[in-house]
């Protein structure tokens, strides 16, 4: 790529490259916002707004003011053979992929080793041949990548549609292209293209630019654009067939439409769009949120750090009832799964609200103060027993039996809360109660009052528990029961396990099993109470020793050495189950990544046929595992 061709040609708002970035293959793009002299030194200077930020100056040199930029310090002067305007895409589809027919592969100028007697041995990579030939076939090329390859426009009118036509995938990330009608021109001539990249791309979108050709196109990157959303839906004319649209780390504040850019209205258009990814914007607001209830075929949202502080489903708002235009849809009838990690949600009433998306099945709320602050500290059980179809929680599925154990367990901590006193504000704190406890058929607990209730109180804040080691290293001890304060951490309560079995704290998993839920369930959050975790009066606590997971080494190094075992199936049923997926789960078991309960379903469900004890023969570990159920 040639910055000479492009020395008189510079013009305010054009985008140049470095020519020393090219060489070095750093990224360093940026917009020309001045060209002209510079008081007090020789000839022509163009002044840059460079996209890194990485710059001299705001762009005022020696007192004197000569352009904005985006930053303090985002801006320099620099001489114009010091930038580069770009190249056409023709070229740089040769340039990146048809640059070996017209080099050798061998000779002075390929790869080579030096023999033992210091003479050059060409080294062949097997398949390198095949490759290179593919890639002189520029016609025959469907995937392309051109990330900051300076590309600028598409060139001559059919140009790349005759060197290329095939393409469908194209990376353009970080290049050049000025406008809209750049883009146009390179999507109608690659008639098969259905997945474009632009992010960190600059695009101007003037009025003349409005309409690309871009009605073929299925995925559209804009990643780091600088665009917004009265931008994106200037184009929806356009993108008639768009599925999925990725606009992450634009500082995207507001959803307005671009006719008028009234407040509250609806996003329309966008008729097949299934994904929006709005990861790493600024939209703070729920109610900007909600202006995408109406797209009928959203199926995936991603709001991951925005700042939201809240959720909100329109049904739950006053507002709503009045609202004849909002009514005549329901509100995101096919969002499937909606992230919401890194944000600012603390309240729990952001959690019922996620309960009435009337498809949601996938929800991620990890890193938000409701689950990793202070406060709340929303335990795993009350978020899947309040969010009534999800079959995935943060990355992890939600199995049937998993929901069942949770739903319990809400219950009864409802219950012990308050002492069995269900009232209104009970009833508007823990929305689902009611079904839950009917669904399971949990008694409720006799109401008291007076000396009987306050005694009560009293006895509820002390919670009877059988803690039993089941370490193998500690050997048969008798188990203990103790009343412990319900504020009691599971940090403590592992102190407490160190002292009765001289079990290092450091080195416990803890388990919890109870009458309502006979399979133990991990308890792997050291900051949460005992009554937080839905504990009730009786519950039994299993000691394990996290350092077993030598045996599991042992068993591994065995296995592992037979190759043809390891790949053999020992399962049958709905499900199957290689031996090395075996050691996986437990593995993670023992790092308390699956809960006992869940290693267990995971044996019925696939219905094992063989004694999986037998696999690891003197250990007991799995035999061990599967029985304290």
């Amino acid at each position: 790529m040639s910055p000479e061709g492009s020395k008189p040609g510079f013009q305010v708002d054009q985008r140049v490259q470095s020519v020393k970035a090219e060489k070095t293959s750093s990224k360093q793009l940026g917009t020309v916002k001045y060209v002209g002299p510079v008081e007090g030194y020789d000839g022509l200077w163009v002044g840059v707004d460079w996209d890194t930020g990485l710059g001299r100056h705001n762009g005022t040199v020696n007192g004197k003011h000569y352009f904005e930029t985006t930053t303090k310090e985002s801006g320099s002067l620099v001489r114009p053979n010091s930038l580069s305007t770009g190249i056409t895409l023709a070229e740089a589809l040769i340039e990146r992929y048809n640059a070996s027919a017209t080099t050798t592969s061998s000779g002075e100028d390929g790869m080579y080793v030096m023999s033992v007697r210091q003479r050059r041995m060409t080294v062949e990579l097997v398949g390198k041949d095949q490759i290179e030939e593919k890639q002189k076939h520029l016609e025959d090329l469907k995937v392309v990548i051109l990330a900051y390859a300076g590309v600028c426009s598409a060139g001559p009118r059919g140009q790349v549609g005759g060197l290329a036509p095939c393409i469908k995938e194209l990376d353009l990330t970080g290049n050049l292209l000025p406008d809209w009608n750049a883009v146009g021109q390179i999507c109608d001539e690659l008639p098969l293209l259905r997945v474009l990249n632009l992010s960190c791309s600059r695009i101007s979108m003037d009025a003349e630019s409005i309409n690309p050709a871009l009605s073929n196109i299925q995925t559209l990157v804009l990643n780091n654009c600088h665009i917004t959303w009265q931008q994106v839906d200037q184009l929806k004319l356009s993108l008639k067939s768009l599925e999925e649209l990725h606009l992450c780390g634009n500082n995207i504040r507001t959803i307005e439409a671009s006719e008028h850019g009234a407040p509250g209205v609806f996003v329309d258009g966008f008729e097949l769009l299934r994904l929006l990814n709005l990861e790493d914007n600024n939209i703070v607001d729920w109610a900007e949120i909600l202006k995408l209830s109406k797209l009928k075929s959203l199926e995936h949202l991603n709001l991951n750090s925005n700042g939201l502080e809240e959720v909100l489903y329109p049904v739950l708002d006053p507002s709503f009832e009045e609202d004849k235009e909002a009514k005549k849809s329901i509100p995101f009838q096919n969002l499937r799964c909606l992230l919401l990690g890194k944000n600012k949600i603390a309240r729990l009433d952001s959690v019922d609200a996620l309960n009435h998306f009337p498809s949601l099945k996938d929800v991620r709320l990890s890193e938000n103060p409701l689950v990793d602050g202070a406060g709340v500290n929303a335990s795993r059980f009350l978020l899947v027993a309040r969010i009534g179809n999800i079959t995935s929680l943060n990355g992890s599925e939600v199995k049937a039996r998993e929901r069942k154990d949770a739903e319990i367990r809400y219950v009864r901590y409802v219950l012990n809360s308050v002492l069995g006193q269900i009232d209104d504000s009970v009833l508007k704190k823990h929305p689902r109660f009611l079904e839950l406890k009917a669904k399971h058929d949990i008694p409720m607990e006799s109401a008291q009052s007076g000396a009987a209730l306050a005694s009560h109180k009293m006895s509820a804040s002390f919670l009877s528990v059988t803690i039993m080691c089941v370490s193998l290293s500690v050997g048969e001890k008798a188990p203990v029961t103790r009343k412990l304060p319900s504020s009691t951490t599971v940090g403590k309560l592992k102190q407490i396990c160190e002292g009765l079995f001289k079990v290092k704290a450091a080195n416990q998993c803890l388990y919890v099993k109870d009458e309502d839920t006979p399979l133990p369930v991990a308890l792997d959050n050291d900051l949460e109470s005992i009554h937080d975790l839905g504990l009730g009066q009786d519950s039994v606590i299993l000691v394990d020793e996290a350092k077993e997971l030598k045996y599991v080494g042992e068993c591994e190094r065995q296995i592992c050495g037979q190759d043809d075992r390891l790949q053999k199936t020992v399962g049958s049923g709905r499900e199957s189950l290689e031996l090395g997926q075996i050691l996986d789960d437990i593995k993670r078991h023992l790092e308390g990544d699956i809960g006992v309960s869940t290693f267990k379903t995971m044996q019925e469900d696939t219905e094992v046929c063989m004694d999986m004890s037998n696999i690891f023969d003197g250990k007991g570990l799995i035999h061990r595992l599967l029985d304290c159920g």
